[in-house]
């Protein structure tokens, strides 16, 4: 068997571990750390622990591959990180939808690049260190995606837009591990990242502000778009900033006062307009997705029932498929679920499984 790998480093606790647990089972461990930001770009971030892509995250990487003695190589890949996932972030934002750029890297850009580089390098496998699990399973002849024995850091709903080839060409290292027991494995094997804080939840935007991002990097088009109204019950209300610093479900900074609490109902980008509701509102029993991508199937049952999750910190819900036409799908909840929103992945579990998920396109009939 060819032991090589090739291990995404971020320069993090996760991905350093993941190598030293990768050579201890005998791999031959090639580090790869993508630079996604350009030197003219990257001086604020340069002080940033949490930046999974920072300066100090390449520096880190690289001691960590010292320390294991692998090899490590940068890779700059500004261009199509700018082009592939922020240009996408931006106009998600731009269509009044609600973008997940960590699932648009991992699909984009983190899997293909490894990929590439495992062909270039004779490697026959890729990894990373999300908290997940790949098995292959013998009866369905499918390999499967699964969650990490870890809940409150199980990533499966990030990588569900991994095809059937990616899957078995990947080792998921840190799937049956604690966050706690990596930090413990790092701290005894000397790895100076073992207290690192955790990454960012959005690589290039450091404060996580995205609103100030936007405001930045898309000044003149922002002013363009201007101000427009805020409804409510067909009324006139306020007045918003401009559509793109809004997303389904937001109750702050709308800048309106009325009685009842009021949150993002509907964005209208071509009509520039904000409307809102109250909670029951935006709350909805359907849903519907496109851009779908099954893994424990072959099809798309029609019928089944599973619990899913429309964000990334949603505990799950129980729901059924309804129907699936035109590359659609028709998903209806036992219960409601409030802010169902447009851009965001929706992921349905076969118990710890990820049946399919796909790009949630709107709420309601």
């Amino acid at each position: 068997m060819n032991k090589k790998v090739i291990l995404g480093m971020s320069g993090g606790v996760d991905s350093s571990v993941s190598a030293f647990i990768l050579k201890e089972m005998g791999y031959e461990v090639i580090g790869i750390t993508f630079k996604v930001f350009e030197c003219n770009d990257i001086s604020k971030y340069t002080d940033l622990e949490g930046s999974c892509c920072s300066v100090e995250g390449i520096q880190d990487a690289s001691i960590v591959a010292q320390l294991l003695k692998i090899r490590h190589y940068t890779i700059n890949i500004a261009d199509e990180f700018k082009n592939k996932v922020i240009s996408n972030f931006v106009d998600e934002y731009f269509n009044g939808r609600t973008p997940n750029p960590c699932v648009q890297c991992n699909y984009e850009i983190k899997w293909k690049k490894l990929l590439q580089i495992a062909k270039e390098l004779d490697a026959e496998f890729v990894a990373t260190g999300h908290y997940a699990n790949i098995r292959y399973d013998e009866n369905l002849k499918r390999y499967l995606l699964s969650k990490g024995i870890d809940n409150s850091k199980d990533q499966s709903y990030a990588l569900w837009r991994l095809n059937q080839y990616e899957l078995s060409k990947t080792i998921l290292p840190l799937g049956n591990y604690t966050k706690s027991q990596i930090r413990m494995i790092a701290k005894d094997n000397k790895l100076p990242v073992a207290q690192k804080e955790e990454s960012f939840e959005i690589c290039f935007i450091p404060d996580n502000d995205y609103g100030n991002y936007l405001m930045e990097t898309n000044k003149e088009k922002l002013l363009e778009i201007g101000n427009g109204d805020i409804i409510f019950n067909g009324s006139v209300i306020g007045k918003h900033k401009g559509y793109p610093f809004y997303t389904i479900g937001q109750r702050r900074g709308l800048g309106v006062s009325l009685k009842q609490p009021l949150y993002v109902k509907n964005i209208i980008p071509e009509k520039n307009i904000i409307e809102l509701g109250t909670k029951d509102e935006v709350q909805n029993y359907i849903l519907f997705a496109d851009n779908i991508n099954i893994i424990k199937f072959e099809n798309v049952p029609i019928g089944f029932k599973g619990n899913a999750k429309i964000r990334y910190k949603d505990i799950g819900s129980s729901c059924v498929i309804e129907e699936y036409v035109n590359g659609s799908l028709k998903v209806i909840f036992d219960e409601p679920k409030t802010a169902i929103t447009p851009g965001q992945s929706f992921v349905m579990y076969d118990d710890n499984d990820v049946l399919l998920g796909g790009i949630i396109k709107k709420y309601g009939e």
